[in-house]
């Protein structure tokens, strides 16, 4: 009995009832339209990791600026009990910023290091095909 009729037998529909398949590998109705080569991309991590390091950059910038807004309130306005207040409120949002700028950093490098763990996966898999018995498609020609 070959791979396949063995594969049929476990998985394949009893009694002409759903079976088991990948959407994109059996064509036919039901399917999901694919061409039958399952692809990866980076692309989406790398993307991420990207917006994620632009948020970090922001996140810093708009720190900057409202620190630099604040400058000069304390003795402009001596006196008011809304300085303090004003203080308090400057401290805060300085600590959140801050924390959504570690955040966004160490998201960004977790994102990239799944980008490059799929890729090399992405060529394993490729590798491991090379010679089974059909041909192997090139990196190039995905």
């Amino acid at each position: 009995m070959s791979y396949s009729e063995r594969w049929q037998e476990l998985f394949g529909p009893a009694d002409g009832g759903p079976a088991t398949r990948l959407a994109s590998a059996v064509p036919g109705p039901g399917a999901g339209g694919g061409n039958g080569k399952l692809r990866h991309s980076g692309g989406p991590w790398t993307g991420a990791a990207g917006t994620a390091g632009d948020l970090r950059t922001s996140t810093g910038t708009s720190r900057t600026a409202l620190g630099r807004g604040h400058e000069g309130v304390a003795a402009g306005a001596a006196g008011l009990t809304s300085v303090a207040a004003l203080t308090g409120v400057l401290a805060s949002w300085e600590e959140r910023l801050r924390a959504v700028a570690d955040e966004c950093e160490q998201l960004k490098g977790a994102l990239l290091a799944v980008a490059k763990e799929m890729g090399e996966t992405e060529t394993a898999i490729e590798r491991s095909f090379q010679g089974v018995g059909g041909p192997a498609e090139k990196a190039g020609d995905r």
